[in-house]
């Protein structure tokens, strides 16, 4: 399973470790991925992510996770991430029409 954000995409990067001497060996910065559970308003489910700490500060920034899904890009999102996309767009559309 790979170290990555299903709401943001990130993915661990490489780089260097630097000593005293300026020798240089290779390293991983991996992202602070959480378990967390998430709440859907349209859909009224819950839904367990993995997702970095950042990202999770993104989504209350926002003000939720329908909120994050419907600003979020489609290349970023992991399948299961995508699905709910869709079934909250569906379920936000569903109630505007019959709040008309």
């Amino acid at each position: 399973m790979t170290r990555r954000c299903e709401l943001t995409g990130k993915l661990p990067l490489s780089g260097n470790n630097r000593s005293h001497a300026e020798n240089a060996t290779r390293r991983k910065f991996r992202p602070n991925l959480v378990n967390v559970t998430l709440i859907s308003d349209a859909l009224g489910r819950q839904f367990k992510l993995r997702i970095t700490a950042h990202a999770l500060k993104t989504v209350e920034h926002r003000g939720g996770l329908d909120a994050f899904l419907a600003k979020a890009k489609a290349d970023e999102l992991s399948p299961e991430c995508l699905k709910l996309k869709r079934d909250v767009a569906k379920a936000l559309a569903e109630k505007a029409a019959a709040a008309a």
